[in-house]
């Protein structure tokens, strides 16, 4: 019988333990201040703030690394009283995530305000965020990316389509409300496959005519509506290159704020070896070529900078580690290379 009681007793703490993990309190925290307005706006007063001018994150370089510099309410507040715009500008602020400990994160865009003062006050600079995610840690990556993708929604959403009145958004910017008709709108992420297509022993890499020199990547689309994520590889990957899908496999998904907020679903393809010959669709792609195993090893050791030859041509080079691409190309290595 004690035998029984222990091992019971062993189950409902293993389950206690699970349910206030670190983790599940920090989650159950940050729905209490989407749902709670009045718990957010006394959590603006002692969270952090990252700030943004035009969806540009603000970045700090110390040495040869750049910073996401975090700050306090107060600093931020001291910011904004220079500028003579304190009260209407924090109740801006959107809810992007909170520390362990229970401190709420929020982002922040001063767009309207004077760039080079904010600037020259934080001695940082203002960088477009296409380019803070080569340079930042893969850390900051994340967070920086959802924040751009929240300002951005609400941005765009400040009136209602269906009444044409103006939408209100609550304090943690997890929705907007048009009091008018009544109606809600919550952030929405569009669906996005992104397939490495391989023929056994080389993998298919292409680039659009907006890539910087050089840079080759996995194919990808957005979903069509009513398409499962199988059927929008197979088409996606017959109208770009004219291949047909013989099977595939899920690899991972990552959250990608461009052109806006989009969920990339990776996914590795195989086609048949006898049938791997390229049909480009020059209005998608400006090329497409398959890649063996020594120059995806070669590709994968190379920077932008380093890409461009003596006669100005270019030797290809492959997404940063913080794109789900690398991840498959990297996958795509291991497999081979096993």
């Amino acid at each position: 019988m004690a035998a029984v009681y222990q091992a019971l007793h062993r189950r409902v703490s293993s389950l206690a333990c699970r349910l206030h993990s670190t983790y599940v309190r920090k989650m159950r925290y940050l729905n209490q201040l989407k749902e709670d307005d009045s718990l957010c706006r006394q959590a603006q007063t002692s969270g952090t703030f990252y700030l943004f001018h035009n969806l540009s994150p603000f970045l700090q370089k110390v040495g040869k690394k750049y910073l996401v510099p975090q700050l306090s309410a107060a600093e931020t507040r001291q910011i904004l009283e220079k500028l003579q715009e304190a009260e209407q500008w924090m109740e801006k602020s959107v809810l992007i995530g909170c520390s362990d400990e229970h401190r709420p994160h929020f982002a922040l865009d001063l767009g309207a305000l004077d760039k080079s003062v904010i600037e020259a006050e934080l001695q940082g600079s203002f960088t477009d965020l296409q380019k803070a995610l080569f340079v930042v840690d893969r850390k900051d990556s994340p967070l920086l990316a959802s924040a751009q993708s929240l300002l951005r929604w609400h941005d765009s959403h400040q009136y209602c389509s269906k009444t044409g009145q103006p939408t209100e958004k609550n304090p943690a910017g997890s929705k907007r409300v048009c009091h008018a008709s009544g109606v809600t709108y919550y952030p929405q992420v569009s669906p996005v496959v992104i397939t490495l297509v391989s023929d056994g022993s080389r993998c298919l890499l292409a680039r659009q005519p907006s890539f910087p020199p050089g840079m080759f990547t996995a194919l990808s689309g957005f979903c069509d509506m009513g398409e499962n994520v199988e059927e929008a590889v197979r088409r996606e990957v017959a109208e770009e290159v004219g291949l047909e899908v013989e099977s595939l496999r899920y690899s991972a998904s990552q959250h990608w704020p461009f052109p806006s907020s989009s969920l990339m679903i990776a996914c590795h393809a195989l086609v048949g070896a006898q049938r791997a010959e390229i049909s480009l669709d020059t209005l998608e792609l400006e090329e497409a070529r398959w890649f063996g195993l020594e120059e995806i090893v070669e590709g994968l050791k190379r920077e932008p900078s380093s890409s461009k030859q003596d006669d100005g041509s270019f030797l290809p080079w492959f997404p940063p580690k913080q794109a789900i691409a690398h991840q498959l190309i990297r996958e795509w290595l291991q497999q081979q290379s096993a």
